[in-house]
C-alpha cells in the first residue's frame, strides 16, 4: 500500500500541481489525528514518513522516568536502557508505537488526505479558469430552476442567476442557451463560486463590444450605460476621429447591430445616442427619441432644465418618467423637462426662441 501511496504522491505533483510537501504534511497531520482517535493515545506523538523506504512509523515522545505513573507520558529506566544505555533519568525520547494493524488506518487517512487534496487543486484550476471571466460574458445552459434561482451551466461549473438579477420580462426554460454577465467570481469553503446577471448594465456594455467591431478594436468607444432590464436601456458612444459615425456603428446597416442585441435582451428598446462634452448636446441627445428647442445649463447644480415642444412632452419624460429617468442616469446630469408653453410662461423662452406646434417638420 506504501508504494502506491507514494506513487499517487509523485502523480498529483506532477499531474495536477499539487507541491509534494504540503500533501505530505497533510498526511502526516492525518495519520496523527488517526491514530489519536483510534489509540486514545497521548498528544506527544508524530508520524514519521520514509519515502525511500515507503514506511511509515508512529513515535511517542516519553520521559525516562524511576516509577511510572502515566504509560502513555513515560517509561522507565531500564526499559530507556534497552534502546540506548547512555539514557539517564530525565531525557525525552521517542519510542516506537506504530500498531499491528497502523496500515488499515493509514490507507483511510490518505485516501481521505489525497481526494480531499484532488478536490481542492481541481477547484483552485476551476476558479483560476473563471476569474478572468469576471465583468465579461459566457454562454450557458439552464439546467433547472426554482422559485429563487435559475441554476445555468457555464462549462465547469454551474452558475445561479439570482432573481433580482433575472429580467423581469423574460421567461427562463431548462435547456435553452443563455447569454449572462459575469459579475463576481469568489474562491469560497465550498469551491469557486460564480454570480451572473442578466439585468447588469454591463451586460449591454459587452453585447455591443461583441457585435460592433469598432468598439472592439476601440475606434469607438461606450461612454456611458442606462439601462431598465427588460423595458429600455440608453447608451452613448463617441468617436475621435469625425468622419467616424459612432452610432451608425452600432446601429449597423439596416439596424441590423443592434437588433441582433434586442433579440438576445428578448425585445428590449435600446437608444444609442452620441456622447458629447457640451452638455446642452448630450443631454438633447440622451432624451431621444423626443426632440428638444432648447437646454439650460446649471454647472453649478450640475442641472439642467429642457425646453421640448408641446407635442413632444409626453414623449419626453416617457412612461412613467422612464425616458428623462433613463436620460438623467446616462448623462449624470438633473433633467426638468417643460413644454414649450410652460417655458414662456415662466420666462425662461422668449418669442424669437420659441417654435409653435405647427413647426413640427423641423422635428422630423
Amino acid at each position: 500500500m506504501n508504494s502506491q501511496l507514494f506513487e499517487a504522491i509523485d502523480y498529483l505533483e506532477k499531474e495536477k500541481g499539487i507541491d509534494k510537501d504540503i500533501l505530505l504534511e497533510t498526511l502526516e497531520a492525518a495519520l496523527i489525528s488517526a491514530y489519536k482517535k483510534n489509540f486514545k493515545s497521548a498528544t506527544n506523538v508524530r508520524v514519521d514518513i520514509n519515502e525511500e523506504s515507503g514506511s511509515m512509523r508512529v513515535l511517542s515522545r516519553k520521559t525516562i522516568v524511576d516509577e511510572i505513573e502515566d504509560v502513555q507520558e513515560e517509561i522507565s529506566l531500564d526499559e530507556a536502557e534497552k534502546i540506548d544505555p547512555n539514557y539517564q533519568l530525565g531525557d525525552v525520547i521517542e519510542v516506537e508505537v506504530t500498531p499491528k494493524d497502523f496500515g488499515r488506518i493509514a490507507a483511510q487517512a490518505a485516501k481521505q488526505v489525497v481526494t480531499q487534496r484532488v478536490r481542492e487543486a481541481e477547484r483552485g484550476v476551476i476558479f483560476s479558469e473563471y476569474a478572468d471571466r469576471e465583468e465579461d460574458v459566457m454562454t450557458g445552459i439552464i439546467q433547472r430552476k426554482d422559485p429563487k434561482f435559475v441554476y445555468v451551466n457555464l462549462g465547469k461549473i454551474e452558475a445561479k442567476l439570482a432573481e433580482a438579477e433575472q429580467m423581469p420580462t423574460e421567461e427562463y426554460y431548462v435547456h435553452d442557451r443563455l447569454k449572462v454577465f459575469v459579475t463576481k467570481v469568489e474562491n469560497t469553503g465550498k469551491g469557486p463560486q460564480i454570480y451572473i446577471s442578466r439585468s447588469h448594465p454591463g451586460l449591454l456594455k459587452r453585447l455591443f463590444e461583441m457585435e460592433v467591431p469598432e468598439i472592439y478594436n476601440g475606434t469607438v468607444e461606450i461612454k456611458s450605460v442606462a439601462r431598465e432590464a427588460g423595458d429600455r436601456s440608453k447608451i452613448s458612444v463617441h468617436a475621435d476621429d469625425p468622419e467616424l459615425d459612432a452610432v451608425g456603428s452600432c446601429v449597423g446597416q439596416r439596424g441590423q447591430r443592434v437588433q441582433v442585441i434586442v433579440n438576445e435582451l428578448k425585445g428590449e428598446k435600446i437608444d444609442v445616442v452620441e456622447w458629447s462634452e457640451d452638455p446642452v448636446e448630450y443631454v438633447s441627445n440622451a432624451l431621444s427619441p423626443s426632440k428638444v428647442v432648447e437646454v439650460l445649463v446649471d454647472e453649478e447644480e450640475k442641472a439642467t432644465t429642457v425646453i421640448v415642444p408641446d407635442y413632444q412632452l409626453s414623449l419626453a419624460i416617457g412612461k412613467r418618467g422612464q425616458n428623462a429617468r433613463l436620460a438623467a442616469k446616462l448623462t449624470g446630469w438633473k433633467i426638468d423637462i417643460k413644454s414649450e408653453s410652460e417655458a414662456r410662461e415662466e420666462g425662461l423662452l422668449t418669442e424669437t426662441d420659441t417654435y409653435s406646434d405647427n413647426d413640427e417638420d423641423l422635428f422630423e
